[in-house]
């Protein structure tokens, strides 16, 4: 044992202690289809990291994704659960991507709509503490909402919180105008107008190429307009 490295040894501890934990926040809940219930809670998890949250939290991801290996079908999970998992994933290490990008291009696959808006829904809450560094799993649970859910009006409240939380200078130019492509989709002429004029206006598009581009889109929009009101 003296061998072990220290790091090692809490991580071991750590286990332990989760185990522990679980199994003792388990026995007051019912069982559920895959076996998964809902996480300890989170003061119990930072006890149990013994100072070292990161290391717990990518144990927590490996046993979350071994109780998925177990459920077959995907359906089988309970999704409320899932996400108590996913959360606590997070707060002990905020700064982790695992959580956001299993809910938003894993779980989300569901074939039940009512999972799905659980995964996209947490996805969502979690962006708004980091928009520059998490809006890229928030852009792909926009693209679910608009074409697995078939809920357009889902998909541009993404594509908005995308476009005014993010800082401009992180987004490439498709993530920054996602928002005009779902409002395209709806056929809302006259609110890709408004929203082309605000983003020329505000000064957030510097680049000419970009510029150039949302100018013709107006253009093209506004002769579309013409063309079916002559």
């Amino acid at each position: 044992m003296a061998r072990v490295p220290l790091s090692v040894t809490l991580l071991l501890v750590a286990a332990l202690a989760l185990q522990v934990g679980y199994r003792a926040v388990r026995a007051q809940q019912p069982p559920t289809a895959a076996g998964l219930g809902p996480a300890p809670p989170l003061a119990v998890l930072r006890l149990a990291s013994l100072g070292e949250p990161v290391a717990l939290a990518r144990a927590m991801t490996l046993y979350v994704q071994g109780q998925d290996e177990a459920a077959t079908p995907l359906g089988t999970i309970d999704y409320s659960a899932l996400r108590t998992w996913l959360e606590r994933i997070v707060d002990l290490d905020p700064r982790g991507q695992a959580p956001l990008l299993a809910a938003s291009q894993v779980y989300s696959a569901s074939a039940d709509p009512a999972r799905t808006r659980i995964m996209l829904d947490f996805v969502h809450q979690r962006f708004g503490e980091d928009p520059d560094r998490r809006w890229p799993w928030l852009a792909h649970a926009a693209l679910v909402a608009r074409h697995r859910l078939h809920d357009p009006a889902l998909a541009r409240q993404y594509a908005h919180a995308i476009r005014t939380r993010a800082t401009s200078a992180v987004l490439p130019a498709w993530a920054r105008q996602m928002e005009l492509f779902i409002l395209d989709d709806m056929g809302e002429d006259e609110s890709a107008k408004t929203l082309i004029g605000a983003m020329l206006a505000s000064g957030q598009v510097s680049d000419p190429r970009e510029l150039a581009l949302l100018e013709r889109r107006l253009h093209n929009i506004s002769a579309r307009q013409r063309r079916a009101h002559p």
